[in-house]
């Protein structure tokens, strides 16, 4: 996958301009690309357009214009993008109350280390990609993960020739086996295309 290159970077002025269309379009293609995991935990498959959205954004909030920090964003962000034969996604822990979160927090220690995606029922292991902020004895609420999909799985999810496509947690705190949606399918096919 093309990863997002500086001179698609808009000056924040012009990104101004064009922001609303613009995320709207990347927001409903999110939405194709989230998979809700129960109630604490979701995960959302990147692309070109996501990191694309997401340095942006990360420009726009903080105002940073000096090149070496756009570049820093870029680099940052770009990690995000999967490589061939890869997905990558973010997965999210969502408990609003803060001392819940807290506790979840701590007993699902080893959450990132118990997700996989199931294609036909061959499960594919994620991998957490940075484990920045990582405390001992707890997970964080954000991971950054990546499934290398062997070939074989690849070309049929690339062609769509499977019949049952899932995400699964299998930590002792939290077990859950979502089967993705055919649009979301479709999604990760064009990734893999």
């Amino acid at each position: 996958m093309k990863r997002v290159e500086r001179q698609e970077i808009l000056p924040l002025g012009e990104y101004e301009a064009v922001r609303e269309p613009f995320r709207r379009r990347v927001i409903e293609e999110k939405r194709r690309r989230r998979v809700a995991l129960g109630d604490q935990v979701s995960a959302v498959f990147e692309n070109h357009d996501t990191v694309l959205l997401q340095v942006q954004e990360m420009l726009r909030t903080e105002r940073i214009t000096r090149e070496d920090a756009v570049l820093y964003e870029l680099d940052t962000y770009n990690a995000l993008i999967p490589g061939e034969g890869e997905l990558s996604m973010t997965m999210f822990v969502e408990i609003a109350d803060r001392d819940l979160r807290e506790r979840r927090l701590v007993e699902l220690a080893g959450l990132e280390d118990s997700v996989a995606l199931e294609i036909d029922g061959v499960p594919i292991p994620a991998r957490g990609e940075f484990r920045d902020g990582a405390v001992a004895g707890r997970t964080t609420a954000v991971h950054y993960m990546r499934l290398s999909l062997p070939a074989e799985a690849a070309a049929r999810l690339r062609t769509c020739d499977v019949h049952d496509v899932a995400l699964a947690v299998s930590h002792p705190a939290y077990s859950v086996r979502v089967p993705l949606p055919r649009e979301t399918v479709a999604e990760l096919a064009s990734d893999l295309a």
